[in-house]
């Protein structure tokens, strides 16, 4: 099949599983897309896996105003064609938490070129960079990579300066990415709790729960 006809099949994929009401339930939490099927990530799993990875089909699909569309971009685009440009292209794109959740998840973490485009992601003044640059680093340290002492110092002074911010997406994407670094080791858990406790003001439930997670892991650690 050329492109075109593949995108055609897999919206026949996706009609035979539509759910209108989490479609409804979407669209009134704000999830304004041109069109939504309402279907949930392991069908569209399921549905991915029977396609080949495919450069130009996945990017046909993101340009598509649809929200299975655009997860389904993400996992059928292979890392090799997926030069660091179109990454940012994409970003550009995203207008709601869940599309860069999925999409960091889905292909972003598996990039040649994630440990870099991580911090310059954090330190973009841009929504949706930043959210994509924390919730990055979180799938890294989930992953197992270790920050040289250098590169510690940045992520946490630009976290710790996120973590003063309003936007609700960014605070959790933030979080997150905190929580992953003071899993990794007892010290990073003492480090952080102190760090929170002396440079951080904030009456947001999302940080003031990170900072008694963190206590809590430091604590464990003793």
């Amino acid at each position: 099949m050329d492109t075109k006809e593949t995108i055609l099949e897999i919206k026949k994929q996706f009609r035979l599983f539509m759910n209108g009401v989490v479609s409804q339930s979407m669209r009134e939490k704000g999830l304004d897309y041109k069109l939504n099927f309402g279907i949930e990530l392991p069908r569209i799993k399921e549905i991915a896996a029977k396609f080949e990875k495919n450069h130009d089909v996945a990017q046909a699909l993101w340009k598509e105003n649809i929200r299975e569309c655009k997860i389904m971009a993400g996992l059928l685009q292979p890392v090799d064609t997926f030069y660091p440009e179109i990454a940012d292209i994409w970003i550009e794109d995203m207008h709601y938490p869940e599309m860069a959740e999925l999409t960091v998840m889905n292909l972003f973490q598996h990039l040649p070129y994630a440990s870099d485009k991580v911090f310059e992601w954090m330190a973009s003044e841009g929504e949706y960079f930043q959210m994509c640059g924390y919730l990055l680093m979180a799938r890294l340290l989930m992953r197992g990579c270790e920050l040289n002492e250098r590169a510690e110092n940045e992520f946490l002074d630009q976290a710790l300066t996120a973590l003063q911010g309003e936007e609700e997406a960014i605070l959790r994407a933030v979080a997150t990415a905190l929580r992953k670094y003071a899993s990794q080791k007892r010290e990073y858990a003492r480090k952080l709790g102190k760090l929170l406790n002396t440079m951080v003001t904030s009456d947001k439930l999302e940080v003031l729960s990170l900072k008694e997670e963190v206590k809590l892991m430091a604590e464990c650690c003793r």
